[in-house]
């Protein structure tokens, strides 16, 4: 939006002592060339400028404003002195200016200089930083009160190969204590060994080593943040997992070359970062803005965000780009165009043309209250005009509520043609999204600001949304939270926002986009997912040991609803690289609460059985059963504690499915887990007749071929099933039976797996009774007289005669 940022004129110079010469100084037609750095002292009364460039002498002169007496800093050093590599601004809180300043050279050589009031600058003291006469400092920076450095050793060959030279730097770190009369350097500590070249930032959550145009090629993938309270290393890459490398000892140095060596096949795969300029922003996130144009955030637990595009301009090396964040505002100056982009949004505020050349960000040690340029004819500060970021952000809260509403009708269109937002802004037909967009307008608007008046028909609507729209407006603030929040709290933060996002996600249609953010809350956040879990489902163990769920049915639903992955690839990527949400409970499960995951699954078949209406071919189970849907994600926790297939035996058993019952005890006789078995047969053989007959022709065929079973006869004998003969029996064993070997003894040698008369007396003695019994019943059913009684014997009558003939010919005729 334009007409949003005005440059405002703060300093003409006039303000300054010797402003006149300073005027000159930054004249491009008569200096010649700009200055290489300008900053500001922390108290703003004092500008410094250092002419640094390779083919002339190092320069620092310091300019005073106008009412401080004492003479201003000008200091040219001559060849051989080496370029300066860096001003530092040090504290010095018990001085009555509680700042020094502290000029690098390239060899290490340190000049601490102080202003005194009514005296001006002198000297404090000079130092030593570097231990070697060969070494040199590429870059520094000032963390509290110590410096940390990328120093360069070189080797003592004299030619080394390029590799070699590659790897000689060092990342060094000395404390450095300013007193009234002088300054103490600790021991020099070396953080990291054998490491390539790095540009070096600090900010109190910790150290960003930055890639370098000069950084070894293969080696230019990834930032490394160093972070001295976790004391450990982040290896950060935009298309990679992050990696934390914990010191050991705590506190002890690395060698980077161990450090990447676990990583080298992952390394090949990444393409090399082309950092062109980088800057801090006051919330500790690295901002890197790449040749091609575009702008990247590392965050300090190394977890990288796009930020802005420049349009697609390629930035040639040599080429000037100055980075400055304000706040929530990202200043990108290139060439003679100033961008401004909302860091939160990643939004465009405006670009603007200046007519101004050689044009500088103006550096301050302290966190700046304004974005200040330097020009040849002043200081101009940013303008920003409320009235102006309002509407911008209220345009882009539009856009945003129409975007989502052409997601929303698209999917439930029955027309094939795309929906845009101009269409959907034309057509007059929606008018939700324009509610929506006037309510959130309404309610979002910053505190102490006069709230607009909504139309009446809306009032009613915004008390309904009143509730739902805190909970967002408290989650958006939640997330800003865990995004600039330390490590120490991003924990904390973590479990709160997963506990909403999940309470949201149940709220809403598990689609495939909102499955796979799920999924990305899982991955991300694997403990707070669990606990979140916990509490929506209310898992707990009740006083008796059993584990008891008291959650709603929509959430059951939600949980157990979803397409299941097949069964036949249980060990392929699930659909779409997604988990449904069954899935994620599990693993869950699986990771931190293994032993309740098959009373879980038992629970899910007892809500499905009570409360789905439907036949199970129409139900959420599909053709795949919820405890096939949990074996399949067994493979895939590497973390999990039960071995040898417990898990899996255990959900078999849970099912109470006969196949499945079956398949259980199959895999608890693999094992050789007798006593196990015994008491799986005991007891689900009292779930059915027919289970009870198939467990006992399985345990009686094992039986036949070894004696493994022979210390629990007693217990297989009882599960002989009633209607089971002795030549029932007898035709099992003998389909089960060894191969007998040639000339076999006629008894039985300790130690043989052979079948003997003696191991069966005690079953065919029982079914022999059984049989005698049975026989008895009968025996005695035919002895007893009949029913119904027999028929009684009937007497033979005869017909009597007939006394004519008309009479006969009637009874024949009868008859």
């Amino acid at each position: 939006m334009k007409g949003a940022v005005e440059l405002r004129l703060v300093s003409d110079w006039s303000d300054y002592a010797r402003g006149r010469w300073l005027r000159e100084l930054l004249d491009q037609r008569r200096s010649g060339e700009p200055p290489s750095r300008v900053l500001t002292s922390p108290d703003k009364h004092h500008l410094l400028l250092l002419w640094n460039q390779p083919a002339s002498q190092p320069r620092l002169v310091a300019f005073q404003r106008l009412g401080l007496d004492g003479g201003d800093l000008e200091k040219i050093w001559k060849p051989p002195q080496p370029p300066v590599v860096e001003l530092l601004f040090l504290e010095s809180p018990t001085a009555t200016v509680p700042w020094v300043l502290a000029v690098i050279w390239e060899q290490g050589r340190t000049e601490v200089w102080r202003f005194v009031p009514n005296a001006g600058w002198h000297l404090l003291q000079s130092l030593e930083l570097c231990h070697g006469a060969r070494a040199r400092i590429v870059s520094i920076c000032s963390l509290g009160d110590q410096l940390v450095w990328c120093e360069e050793r070189p080797p003592l060959d004299a030619q080394p190969t390029p590799e070699r030279r590659a790897f000689q730097y060092c990342i060094c770190v000395r404390g450095l204590q300013v007193g009234e009369q002088g300054v103490q350097l600790s021991p020099l500590r070396v953080i990291l060994h054998n490491s390539p070249v790095y540009q070096v930032l600090a900010k109190p959550s910790g150290v960003f080593l930055v890639p370098t145009p000069a950084t070894f090629p293969r080696i230019a993938k990834f930032v490394l943040i160093w972070r001295p309270e976790m004391a450990d290393i982040v290896i950060a890459a935009p298309h990679g997992p992050c990696v934390s490398i914990k010191a050991s000892p705590a506190g002890s140095d690395m060698d980077f070359k161990k450090l990447v060596l676990s990583y080298v096949g992952f390394l090949e795969s990444m393409k090399n970062l082309a950092v062109h300029s980088c800057a801090l922003s006051s919330c500790g996130e690295l901002l890197l803005i790449m040749r091609t144009g575009t702008i990247q955030g590392v965050q300090p637990n190394g977890v990288w965000r796009p930020v802005f595009d420049l349009a697609g301009e390629m930035l040639a090396s040599g080429e000037q780009v100055q980075l400055k964040v304000f706040g929530d505002l990202l200043a990108c100056l290139l060439k003679d165009t100033l961008y401004l982009v909302d860091l939160n949004s990643r939004e465009l505020i405006e670009n603007k043309a200046l007519s101004t050349e050689r044009v500088h960000f103006l550096d301050s040690p302290t966190i700046d209250e304004e974005i200040q340029l330097l020009a040849q004819d002043g200081i101009y500060t940013l303008d920003l005009s409320d009235s102006d970021q309002g509407r911008q952000s209220e345009s882009n809260l539009v856009q945003l509520v129409f975007e989502e509403a052409c997601k929303y009708y698209q999917r439930r269109s029955l027309s094939s043609s795309q929906l845009t937002v101009e269409k959907l802004k034309k057509g007059g037909m929606f008018q939700a999204p324009v509610a929506l967009s006037s309510i959130l307008g309404h309610s979002l608007d910053p505190k102490g600001k006069k709230l607009r008046a909504l139309p009446e028909s809306y009032t009613k609507l915004l008390g309904t949304m009143q509730l739902e729209l805190q909970n967002y407006q408290d989650l958006e603030f939640l997330k800003l939270h865990v995004v600039q929040a330390s490590e120490s709290e991003v924990k904390s933060y973590g479990e709160a926002l997963v506990e909403q996002e999940l309470s949201r996600l149940l709220h809403l249609d598990l689609n495939r986009e909102n499955l796979a953010y799920l999924n990305v809350i899982f991955t991300a956040f694997p403990g707070a997912f669990w606990k979140a879990i916990q509490n929506h489902l209310q898992l707990q163990e009740n006083g008796d040991g059993i584990l008891v769920a008291r959650a709603t049915p929509d959430v059951w639903k939600k949980i157990l609803g979803g397409a299941a992955p097949s069964p036949t690839k249980q060990e392929e990527s699930p659909p779409n690289g997604l988990f449904p949400f069954f899935e994620l409970v599990c693993l869950s499960l699986l990771e931190f609460k293994p032993k309740w995951l098959p009373h879980f699954v038992e629970l899910s078949q007892q809500y499905l059985g009570v409360s789905w209406t439907y036949k199970s071919k129409e139900g959420p189970e599909g053709s795949v059963p919820l405890y096939k849907r949990a074996m399949a994600v067994l493979p895939r926790c590497a973390r999990c504690p039960v071995a040898d297939g417990e898990m899996e035996i255990e959900l078999l058993l849970c099912s109470q499915r006969p196949k499945a019952i079956l398949q259980a005890m199959e895999l608890l006789i693999q094992c050789g887990r007798w006593q196990h078995v015994m008491e799986t047969a005991e007891k689900f053989s009292l779930l059915s007749p027919l289970l009870n007959k198939e467990i006992f022709i399985n345990l009686l065929g094992e039986f036949s071929r070894h004696r493994a079973l022979d210390p629990y006869l007693d217990k297989l004998w009882e599960l002989c099933p009633a209607d089971m003969s002795a030549a029932d029996v007898l035709s099992i064993i003998q389909r089960h039976l060894a191969s007998v070997e040639h000339n076999p003894f006629p008894f039985a040698q300790d130690g043989s797996s052979q079948l003997t008369i003696a191991l069966l007396k005690p079953l065919l003695y029982r079914l022999a009774q059984s049989e005698t019994s049975q026989n008895e019943i009968f025996g005695h059913v035919l002895q007893v007289s009949s029913f119904p009684p027999p028929t009684p014997p009937r007497n033979h009558q005869s017909l009597p005669k007939a006394d004519s003939q008309e009479n006969l010919t009637f009874f024949q005729n009868q008859t």
